[in-house]
């Protein structure tokens, strides 16, 4: 007796006391691309972004954290901050560690439902 087979998909969002976000998926993918391109020309041209997007998207961080994660220099370009590369990789620990959980959890809670409806 075949079924539609169910996946989970989990989304993690670091927001602020008022509610704004600080981090996401979108946004960990923009530190990333900056962190190997050093530009946010090139970061907006991989992800296929406006550059005034990517730099609101910055921007949105730091003021909804209340620190600076990037800093901008004509010469060498754009580069994560310590807070900023910190951030970065704490969230990708968070979300790894959360999809981890949430496999766990979906796998004992529908596992269990199939098994007694099988």
């Amino acid at each position: 007796m075949g079924g539609i087979q169910m996946k989970l998909r989990t989304s993690q969002l670091l927001l602020n006391d008022d509610g704004k976000i600080i981090m996401g998926s979108g946004r960990m993918a923009i530190f990333e691309s900056l962190q190997h391109t050093g530009s946010i020309n090139q970061t907006a041209r991989e992800l296929n972004m406006a550059y005034k997007t990517v730099w609101s998207k910055i921007k949105a961080t730091e003021k909804n954290w209340g620190r600076s994660v990037v800093d901008t220099d004509r010469k060498t370009g754009t580069r994560l901050t310590r807070e900023g590369v910190d951030l970065l990789e704490k969230y990708r620990k968070l979300k790894k560690d959360c999809i981890h959980a949430d496999d766990g959890i979906f796998q004992s809670i529908f596992q269990i439902r199939n098994n007694q409806t099988s």
